[in-house]
């Protein structure tokens, strides 16, 4: 749900720019070297996935798989989100570059907080597909809150595109939850190492 450059405030910038860099050089300093594979493919994932968006006013809505970088990256998935959305903007012109802070972190911040809150549930077999389809729903589900939030602080006129933003993205997040589940649950047959991707504290 990338936000269009021009439509937040300096202050909102400014703000979402340094939590950004904060969350990254965190993610940095937790991935292992070993683990740097598995983050650079689930980067090319998210870049691949949220490709294919559709406009809903300053921002639009697409797949992401915020979720499951989250899962498996932990705050990994700052760095990841952040090359991703970088390339997509310079290639693409999808988001921006003065709105990348703004974007990595109603993207990144969302999976970070869905790996504390469901990770443990993956352990074990019986668990693991509820909570991957809960770390996609909720993912999308608190990145839609964030932006709404982000767009509404901005400029109360883009009150009504946050609500439509969060209405938007209902049935995405449904979608999410379940490709998530069913990648976890093929990551899990073929590879399942990638899932035990464990990052420096």
């Amino acid at each position: 749900m990338h936000i269009s450059e021009g439509v937040l405030s300096a202050p909102v910038l400014i703000g979402s720019g340094v939590l950004a860099v904060g969350g990254t050089i965190i993610g940095l300093r937790r991935i292992e070297q070993e683990n740097v594979m598995p983050a650079a493919l689930l980067s090319a994932a998210f870049f691949v996935a949220s490709l294919v968006h559709v406009p809903i006013g300053p921002a639009s809505v697409h797949l992401v798989l915020t979720g499951l970088l989250g899962l498996v990256l932990g705050w990994g998935c700052f760095p990841a989100i952040l090359v991703g959305l970088f390339l997509q903007a310079v290639f693409f012109q999808f988001g921006g570059l003065t709105v990348l802070g703004a974007n990595t972190v109603t993207m990144a911040t969302p999976a970070v907080f869905c790996h504390y809150l469901v990770r443990r549930w993956m352990e074990q077999p019986g668990t693991r597909m509820p909570a991957a389809f809960a770390a996609g729903f909720l993912a999308i589900l608190f990145s839609a809150l964030l932006t709404a939030a982000v767009l509404d602080f901005s400029n109360e006129g883009f009150a009504a595109a946050a609500k439509m933003l969060i209405i938007a993205n209902m049935p995405i997040m449904v979608i999410e939850g379940c490709v998530t589940m069913f990648t976890v649950a093929f990551i899990a047959k073929v590879q399942p190492e990638i899932l035990q991707v464990k990052t420096a504290s």
